[in-house]
């Protein structure tokens, strides 16, 4: 079958204006991230160069940032734990379930919900039991009095109990992903294999999962990266609190910005976010590569 052949002029006519909102919408905000935060500026009155001065401050000065960038990466850690579950999942609603789509649109629901009902949902849950809270209700029931906690007021447990409603929001997100790699393996490798005696676990783990490593890859780059860019759920559940114990860098970013009227200090703070971002993409991209090469 003979190519299509499109003048490069035809395509760059229909690729300008998606590149140039592109643009517009990610990197002139960037660029003017960059240049904010060279000043001093409360985001209304005069601005007063002040150059590298507020990186100075974030990286030496600022007891929240350093906590703030563990918590961030603890979060984007924490979330890739779901991708080997939701792959669990789809490979057996892949292979013992005979209409699947049920399961995988139910497991989907959390994500196509509110972040402030989600967030309001879980803190309702996470309430004492004199607030209604059903864990500690069900531990007082069963007579686990001194396993219950204020599990978002407490800093030793707070950042956890956000990791699993994170886990809990995205695992269907994921199980999509996933599920739509492995329904797209064709049905004759599988039968092939088992003509070789490859069959069960066996033949997802010489066929199934190295088959499926672009689509894990892509997963885990939307969970990191994602997790890196925390805000909502964090604001809605606990506010960075307490005592900055929740608080990740999008939310210092916002407390120092809009809070605190330290409006170039903020885009200091997003254009580390954007540079945590981007090496963590690079890191990941490089490490499947050569898990690519490998199993290629």
């Amino acid at each position: 079958m003979n190519a299509l052949k499109v003048p490069a002029r035809t395509i760059a006519i229909f690729v300008l204006p998606c590149l140039l909102l592109y643009v517009c919408l990610v990197f002139v905000p960037i660029f003017y991230s960059m240049y904010t935060s060279t000043f001093d500026w409360n985001g209304i009155g005069v601005k007063k160069y002040i150059g590298l001065d507020n990186y100075v401050d974030l990286l030496y000065h600022d007891k929240v940032f350093w906590p703030a960038v563990r918590h961030t990466l603890m979060f984007a850690l924490f979330s890739m734990l779901e991708i080997p579950i939701a792959l669990l999942v789809a490979t057996l609603l892949n292979r013992y379930v005979r209409k699947p789509n049920f399961f995988v649109s139910a497991y989907f629901v959390p994500v196509i919900l509110s972040v402030v009902i989600i967030g309001q949902l879980w803190k309702t849950i996470y309430n004492p039991a004199s607030l209604g809270g059903m864990i500690n209700q069900t531990l007082d029931s069963l007579g686990l009095h001194s396993w219950t906690h204020s599990w978002l007021t407490e800093p030793d447990f707070a950042m956890y109990a956000l990791y699993f409603v994170a886990l809990w929001q995205y695992l269907g997100y994921h199980l999509l992903i996933q599920y739509t790699g492995i329904s797209n393996i064709p049905t004759e490798i599988y039968e092939a294999a088992k003509i070789d005696g490859a069959d069960g676990f066996k033949a997802d783990w010489y066929i199934t999962f190295p088959l499926v490593v672009p689509i894990f890859k892509i997963s885990i780059i939307l969970a990191f990266i994602g997790s890196l860019q925390s805000f909502d759920m964090i604001m809605v559940m606990t506010g960075g609190g307490p005592a900055h114990a929740t608080d990740v860098i999008a939310t210092h970013m916002y407390n120092m910005s809009f809070l605190s009227s330290k409006f170039g200090y903020g885009s200091a703070i997003a254009i580390i976010l954007v540079i945590v971002c981007l090496v963590a993409t690079v890191i990941i991209n490089t490490a499947f590569a050569k898990i690519e090469k490998k199993i290629g």
